[in-house]
């Protein structure tokens, strides 16, 4: 299930990951860059997760077709 954004928890991340469809080819050089774009604006993923670690927070985006939209992909 979805987080929305929260401020307070985003001033925690420490890790962040990203789970892309499996559909979705793109150069893995291309896919580092789009990752970074997402996790640069994480209040404008569709699909946002925060997971508690041990020393903060993990910022876990799932891609869906909105955001590679978003972003011009």
């Amino acid at each position: 299930m979805a987080d929305k954004f929260d401020p307070y928890r985003e001033s925690l991340v420490v890790e962040q990951t990203t789970l892309w469809p499996e559909d979705f080819e793109v150069d893995p050089h291309a896919r580092l860059q789009l990752e970074a774009q997402l996790h640069e604006s994480p209040d404008q993923a569709t699909h946002l997760e925060y997971i508690r670690t041990h020393t903060g927070f993990c910022r876990h985006i799932v891609v869906t077709p909105e955001d590679i939209e978003r972003i011009g992909a």
